[in-house]
């Protein structure tokens, strides 16, 4: 192995970095300056000379394309006086996702020498003169500057990538000689998390075979069998106060389903759930292992969701654990049937206490202390939510719901706190009804593996998930039980399935799996289940020579599933996986002795008789008898609320910055929410596109309007006061939630329900118990179902000596189709902007399904206070929320409601306000008229979270609406002016309660927010942003076209070539809107023209989607743009297409950076060839310096572009999505050639707008205004 080095200059420095500076700051007031550079170190092989070709290549990858002398094999940065040099880089055990994208990136452009590329990055902190370099400096400075779970300090330069943790082979346990001692010690030297029953269960298993078992079957049955794994608590048997339960949990929920609707074609028994769909039509190409164009069909579709936790890994290492998370779910969609189609997801984050610096929350208990093997909560919402948002930025599937809880206080004299977070990631998928069941194995089937390498991993991440209290492991296990992220790898995977799918006559896949927990000794199992296998671990692909068998067969690397195929189908295997450069390995062949036996030799036979694993599926599968629960329970001693001499203003300061309250504008703004082009309906509402919304919406296809609705529900606080209450008001706020879409019925409802609980501590297994019968009984009243979930039942932690339990949590997801996702209903005010000239524009109407309750106990106030209270909401008459349900949804069906919102949390005042900041709209509030069943005061009214709705109805349509709801309502208020200067007014019988300018009350809700945004982005965008609450007006749309078809000129078809790479995901919504606007589209990948399969000049036109092609590790497209620039063939036919007149061009987001990286754009001349060395345009970063996902106007300017002939002057909205990138847009000179930053084509739907203000909606047509660009090129094409 020879290592050679280069380093860069870092001019411009990432936010990140930027952060690390302030904080290094704050050690020492001594130091002046920061100097950063980075470290590349490449792993060569056996070479150790480069060609000045291959030096060339290298270093234009390397090079910042803003300062060319900034690249050098020599140091920049020397150590001197008064200074320190830290230098930190990736932890060495395995490769890193840069790495791997890097060396694909030298792969494809003939690099193959280069076997690894890490990089690290070099600190030179300079001091003034005199002050003292100490020892525990450094190690404090040093602490600021890595993440010790991923990364280490390189105290020298790396010679080798060679890792010293190189583990022992497996050997067996001596059971046979000692017995039940045997399995005590193998318990506590690998931590394996077995219970009494789980040792003296298996070492019975194992002397009754008469056989001793290997460390690796240990290790496999730990992971496997784990309660993170096979779910114990909810199958076994409960005993509670010394009476038996007649039925276990999971009975219970099961039940469920014979109250509602059949609509269910999987339920309980595979990765995700699914329900009957939608016929519609849909394209996919022709021939998906090869160039083909694209062809449209009519399918079957089922809809498809799952949803799943990643916790212990999120608190251990917060981006790692939740990218992870969200890839492990993705996979769950994936591995569907014979294979699912993914969409979009839900994110969600359960921290405790944040303590933002310099930001007071004054209900945080500051005494509290944290345990040192956790992340911090503050830290964990901010690098949670940015890996889910980056992993599902880079894989292409949007973020579009989901809720963020803070919370930590003394409750009945125990702290209870999410020390543990909460990681929920949910995802809506498809699946063609003809793939809807997997085929039993049968023997000679082939097992194979599709995915990234095996990597020393993730060891023991499911028994690690699965200790009663988190934290008595040892640290050295939790660490390794921590996974790492590619998602790169993962889509790619992702293209090898779709392809297997859409695979024209038959899908190779018979059966899939992914894999997760456990492993490749979990998903195996599962998959060949019953037949059992022969595994053969020299067929895997190894990212580390050294892995040994328990590692191979027990780490949870991760992108990878596993599939059942006919020995017959792995030519066309190999061909889509060479295609798509992704790993598709036949490790095994299935049996029929109900065995599963990996060996490491060739031969069945091993040598000395004796294999790692030799395991009897029937045994450890099918036949493991059911586990005993002993819990006890009592009452809980709950304290009334106090609230002395509280003012309505003094409230809202605190409740509206509370993080289930506050806006969640930080997480939105950092993640896409409009790839795939199918989403109806996202968080962000309104003229200032606030993140609001209760309801998510997907369509099933871009070429229809029926889609999925999902929604969550969730109330783990009120839960702290009664389990079964905190159960019905998750199940009643999912509902409140998902009623704004317009649905088939209510009884198609189904649900997933999550359980986050410390259910094996004292009495909580029996509050667990309590809350599922209380949420079954409840579902089975309104008519809705269970269909699958999953619980993670250690939610405790150990701080000091004392045991912190989690509150226990109950996460309702609900899907259901949508019959037309034109006829959502959002929550922002819409009266005051459509009928400006109209005083009453609009009325409010309370739909009160509380029967007159006014309850405080677990609302968001008096969380605020620092208390919980004895009283809680409760969904008391079920029957309300059933009538109100169908009553609303018949209103949406007939367009008589303007907006809607439910009451959660922060009650009846939030619920309007957030109505109000929505639509920037002032209104008036009159309590007068609001019936209670008892006594109460304002308080009361305005803070209680009891189930209801606001509704806004035009003042038309108030009587229909008022005499179709058939539950309490009340008209409670108008709506009154928009604008900055609107204002927020309540009163009660002719008292005002409240009058607040508008502006005021939105920036207390944004605090919190802008605090946090200001800690992972530039904070003077952060103020920019924050600060012009007060003077914004909202868009206006304007439209100076009518939108027409292109104009047919000849028979002849025009074919244009989507071309992608590595990571692009934005082809198939740029695809739709092609092929709708009459091209004959191709799918072409660039390892279509390196392999000479397809050329470019047999194309009238070129597009190059969005996406993040090689995960822009070294810079946006740069990858991309050297596969095809250091191509002769193909950079010579790309020069000569650019150069015919009657050809054109268009790249968007990622596919714009390649053009400019190329010189295609910008130039001063018609001199069509490629030019990397210095392209006229570059792209820089965000000067927020992160990714960015908005909405955002865009005026399209007189221009030559072909593509925007007729349009000039329209102003429009338009989704953008991307990390750098400053212009919006630019085109050649003879206007043929374009590149955009936005993404028209996920906007040439009116459906994809969040805000249309100023847009002619009365024609009933889809399309919206960017559809005519496409019609434009077109119909040039027709014409040249």
């Amino acid at each position: 192995m020879t290592i050679i080095q280069y380093f860069r200059k870092v001019q411009n420095l990432p936010i990140r970095e930027s952060h690390k500076i302030s904080n290094l700051k704050l050690i020492s007031s001594d130091i002046y300056d920061v100097q950063i550079e980075q470290c590349f170190y490449i792993d060569i092989g056996k070479y150790t000379e480069l060609s000045k070709e291959e030096s060339k290549k290298l270093e234009w990858l390397l090079m910042d394309p803003f300062d060319h002398t900034g690249l050098s094999q020599r140091k920049f940065l020397h150590k001197k006086n008064n200074s320190i040099l830290i230098e930190i880089g990736p932890r060495l055990n395995f490769s890193t996702p840069f790495s791997s994208n890097v060396l694909s990136i030298c792969k494809s452009i003939n690099l193959n020498f280069v076997k690894r590329l890490e990089k690290s990055t070099r600190y030179l902190i300079k001091f003034k003169n005199n002050h003292k370099l100490t020892t525990e400096l450094n190690y404090e400075l040093t602490s600021v500057l890595y993440d010790k779970m991923t990364e280490t300090v390189y105290l020298s330069p790396l010679k080798s990538f060679k890792s010293q943790d190189v583990k022992e082979s497996w050997y067996e346990v001596d059971i046979i000689g000692k017995g039940i001692e045997a399995m005590k010690e193998v318990n506590l030297k690998l931590g394996l998390a077995f219970d009494e029953w789980d040792i003296e269960n298996y070492t019975n298993m194992f002397l009754k075979s008469n056989r001793n078992p290997t460390t690796v079957e240990c290790f496999d049955l730990a992971q496997s069998n784990s309660e993170h794994s096979r779910h114990w608590f909810f199958k076994g048997e409960l005993i509670i106060n010394g009476e038996s339960v007649h039925n276990s949990l999971l009975d219970m929920i099961i039940e469920t389903q014979y109250f509602s609707n059949p609509n269910n074609v999987i339920k309980f028994n595979d990765n995700s759930s699914a329900i009957n769909g939608f016929k519609v039509k849909q394209i996919k190409p022709s021939k998906s292992f090869e160039p083909s164009f694209y062809i449209s069909e009519s399918y079957n579709f089922n809809l498809v969701f799952t949803a799943e936790t990643h916790n212990f890994p999120t608190g251990v290492e917060p981006f790692s654990g939740a990218s992870t998370g969200t890839g492990g779910r993705i996979r769950d969609v994936q591995a569907v049937g014979r294979g699912g189609f993914c969409i979009a997801a839900s994110a969600a984050y359960c921290v405790g206490n944040l303590f933002i610096p310099d930001y007071d929350l004054p209900w945080e208990e500051k005494s509290f202390i944290y345990p040192s093997n956790f992340a911090s909560p503050l830290r964990i919402l901010i690098e949670a939510s940015n890996g889910a948002s980056d992993y599902g930025n880079k894989f292409g599937e949007p973020i579009i719901n989901g809720f963020v809880r803070s919370f930590g206080m003394i409750v009945n004299n125990e702290r209870r706190e999410w020390i543990k977070p909460i990681m929920f990631t949910g995802g809506l998928g498809t699946m063609l009804a003809e793939y809807t069941t997997k085929l039993t194995p049968y023997e000679g089937l082939q097992v194979v593996k599709i995915g990234g390498p095996v990597y020393r991993i993730g060891l023991g991440g499911s028994s690690a998930s699965s200790f009663e209290v988190q934290g008595v492991n040892k640290t050295s296990l939790e660490f390794e039980a921590v996974q790492r992220g590619d998602p790169e790898m993962e889509q790619k995977m992702n293209r090898v399935i779709r392809a297997c799918i859409e695979n024209p006559g038959f899908n190779p896949i018979l059966s899939i799996h992914d894999q997760g927990a456990g492993g490749n000794g979990n998903v195996l199992k599962e998959i060949v289940e019953p037949a059992g296998a022969i595994i053969y671990a020299n067929k895997f692909e190894l990212g580390d020579p050294t892995i040994n068998a328990l590692e191979l067969w027990g780490a949870e690397y991760q992108e990878n599933n596993a599939i059942l195929c006919d020995k017959k189908d792995l030519k066309l295997l190999n061909k889509i996986s060479l295609r798509e450069r992704c790993p598709v390995l036949p490790v095994g062949v299935v049996t029929n002795n109900g065995k599963v036996i990996l060996t490491e030799d060739d031969d069945i036979i091993s040598e000395n008789g004796k294999y790692p694993v030799n395991l009897d599926l029937d045994m450890i599968l099918s036949k493991v008898p059911r586990k005993v629960f002993k819990q006890s329970w009592q009452p809980k001693l709950n304290t009334p609320i106090i609230l002395s001499n509280l003012t309505i203003i003094e409230a809202l300061d605190r409740v509206l910055k509370l993080p289930s309250v506050a806006s969640k504008r930080y997480l939105t703004n950092k993640v896409d929410r409009s790839v795939t082009g199918q989403i109806a309906q996202q968080q962000c509402v309104g003229p200032l596109h606030t993140p609001l919304s209760d309801v998510a919406v997907t369509v099933v296809s871009l070429f229809d309007t029926v889609g999925i609705a999902t929604s969550i529900g969730e109330q783990p606080i009120k839960g702290l006061i009664s389990a079964d209450i905190g159960a019905r008001m998750a199940v009643a706020e999912s509902l409140t939630n998902l009623v704004f879409a317009p649905i088939s019925c209510l009884e198609d409802i189904k649900c997933s329900g999550n359980w986050m609980w410390p259910a094996k501590l004292p009495g909580e297994g029996a509050e667990l118990f309590y809350a599922c019968k209380a949420m079954c009984e409840v579902m089975k009243q309104l008519g809705i179902a269970v269909d699958g979930g999953k619980d993670s039942l250690s939610m405790a932690a150990k701080v000091g000596e004392e045991n912190i339990k989690a509150p226990g949590s109950l996460v309702i997801s609900t899907y259901v189709p949508c019959e037309d996702v034109r006829l959502v209903i959002t929550p922002d005010l819409k009266g005051p902007r459509q009928n400006c000239e109209n005083k009453e524009a609009s009325y409010l109407i309370f739909v009160d399904l509380s029967g007159g309750q006014r309850r405080l106990g677990g609302s968001a106030l008096a969380q605020c206070y620092g208390q919980i209270g004895d009283n809680a909401p409760d969904l008391d008459d079920p029957s309300l929320l059933k009538k109100g349900f169908k009553s609303i949804q018949k209103l949406i069906k007939s367009n008589k409601i303007l907006s809607g919102h439910d009451l959660s949390d922060g009650g009846l005042i939030t619920c309007i306000l957030e109505m109000a900041f929505g639509g920037y709209c002032g209104v008036h509030m009159n309590l007068n008229k609001i019936k209670s069943v008892s006594s109460v005061n304002n308080m009361e009214i305005l803070f209680a979270e009891e189930c209801g709705w606001i509704l806004e109805v035009d003042v038309k349509y108030i009587e229909e609406v008022l005499l179709e709801i058939d539950v309490p309502t009340y008209i409670i208020g108008r709506t009154t002016t928009y604008g900055n200067k609107s204002r927020i007014v309540i009163e009660n019988s002719g008292e005002i309660l409240l009058d607040i300018k508008l502006t005021e009350a939105f920036k207390m809700w944004e605090k919190t927010s802008y605090e946090l945004e200001k800690m992972q982005s530039n904070i003077i965008t952060a103020e920019e942003e924050f600060s012009s609450l007060e003077n914004r007006f909202g868009p206006i749309y304007s439209c100076n076209f009518e939108l027409k078809n292109a104009t047919v000129i000849s028979d002849i078809s025009v074919k244009v070539a989507v071309i992608r790479e590595e990571g692009t995901n934005g082809d198939r919504e740029m695809s739709a809107a092609l092929f709708m606007a009459g091209f004959e589209v191709w799918d072409i990948t660039v390892q279509d023209l390196l392999n000479d399969a397809v050329t470019v000049e047999k194309f009238r036109g070129l597009i190059f989607p969005g996406g993040f092609s090689y995960g822009d590790v070294l810079g946006s497209a740069k990858g991309w743009a050297a596969s095809l620039a250091f191509h002769p063939n193909v950079k010579k036919t790309l020069e000569n297409f650019m150069s015919k007149k009657n050809t054109f061009s268009l790249g968007v987001c990622n596919g714009c950076q390649l053009m400019c990286n190329l010189g295609l754009i910008g130039k001063i001349n018609e001199n069509n060839s490629l030019n990397i060395d210095d392209p006229p345009i570059i792209m820089c970063h965000n000067k927020s310096g992160r990714y960015e996902s908005r909405f955002s106007t865009v005026k399209i300017n007189p221009s030559n572009a072909i593509m925007f002939k007729d349009m000039e002057e329209s102003i429009l909205g338009v989704w953008i999505a991307h990390a750098e990138g400053g212009i919006a847009g630019v085109c050649s000179f003879d206007g043929r050639h374009l590149a955009l930053m936005p993404h028209p084509e996920r906007s040439i739907f009116t459906w994809q707008w969040p805000y249309t203000y100023g847009l002619d909606l009365s024609k009933d047509d889809n399309y919206a205004p960017w559809m005519q660009m496409f019609y434009n090129a077109y119909e040039w094409c027709s014409r040249n």
